[in-house]
């Protein structure tokens, strides 16, 4: 084998690990994080990071939740303003009331991945599915194949004119979803904390020792910091304050012999950003 062809399968090996572990982190990115009143914003689904990022081919048929929380904390129905596998954009947006809105998508569960059991190993350890390691190993399953069911839940908080004066407390509240991250601060709140806190909640309490990763989406091959959350489900990162940024999380619980997969899979993320001049 010459050094070229090395070299090519080398490549083909790496491209396949990156997308072992990052074709799943999926999230909501509005054209502009920050808006005027009234502003008619498109938005996309992304999924993937680095090369490998792209629109989501997701069908409608699977979304089962599309919404806002409004600066007042109501909730408001978005789904008819999806429009999945346009040109250049998958729905839009259009708020009124200045403050900061989260939106919400989350999906179902009907789709699947099936590995070869090495690439699931190491698919659970690049994801610090620990709990799911040590069950292929208390079964005898380390050699196996490995399968689960997933959904997604995203999150994105965008801003309406400018921030506020006192902290937007409606960000820090819990949605209800199956999996979430949800931030202790507002990002957008000013003055900003030296540091951005968030608790990750599975099933309604905190989750303790989940993996979860900061990504400058400008920069997005290799997250920019990677926690453990706490015995309370919480973990700090430096507060960014410039560009698009990504929280992402991933939880996985098994599923009886029975089942069609081995386990049930959540992948959760929260987006936001910051526009170049702060309106």
């Amino acid at each position: 084998m010459n050094r070229r062809h090395a070299a090519w399968l080398l490549g083909l090996l790496v491209c396949a690990r990156v997308s072992l572990v990052s074709a799943h982190d999926f999230w909501l990115q509005p054209r502009q994080y920050w808006i005027t009143s009234d502003a008619l914003t498109a938005l996309t689904l992304q999924v993937g990071h680095g090369p490998l990022r792209q629109r989501s081919p997701i069908p409608a048929r699977r979304i089962t939740r599309f919404q806002a929380l409004t600066p007042g904390g109501a909730l408001v129905d978005l789904r008819a303003r999806l429009r999945l596998g346009q040109a250049t954009e998958d729905g839009d947006f259009q708020f009124t009331q200045p403050g900061a809105y989260l939106l919400v998508l989350q999906t179902d569960y009907r789709a699947q991945t099936h590995l070869p059991s090495l690439r699931f190993n190491d698919y659970l350890k690049a994801e610090g599915l620990t709990a799911a390691l040590e069950q292929r190993a208390r079964l005898h399953l380390v050699d196996a194949d490995g399968s689960e069911r997933y959904s997604r839940c995203a999150k994105a908080i965008v801003q309406v004119g400018r921030s506020a004066a006192r902290p937007q407390k409606l960000i820090s509240k819990p949605l209800g979803l199956p999996l979430e991250i949800v931030p202790e601060v507002s990002p957008y709140d000013v003055p900003r904390s030296a540091t951005l806190p968030v608790r990750v909640i599975y099933a309604g309490h905190p989750l303790a020792g989940a993996l979860i990763k900061l990504t400058n989406l400008q920069d997005d091959a290799s997250p920019f910091e990677v926690r453990h959350t706490d015995d309370q489900g919480r973990a700090s990162f430096t507060m960014p304050s410039a560009g698009s940024w990504l929280l992402n999380v991933i939880w996985t619980k098994p599923l009886p012999r029975s089942d069609e997969t081995d386990f049930e899979t959540v992948f959760s993320s929260l987006s936001f950003g910051f526009p170049s001049e702060r309106p």
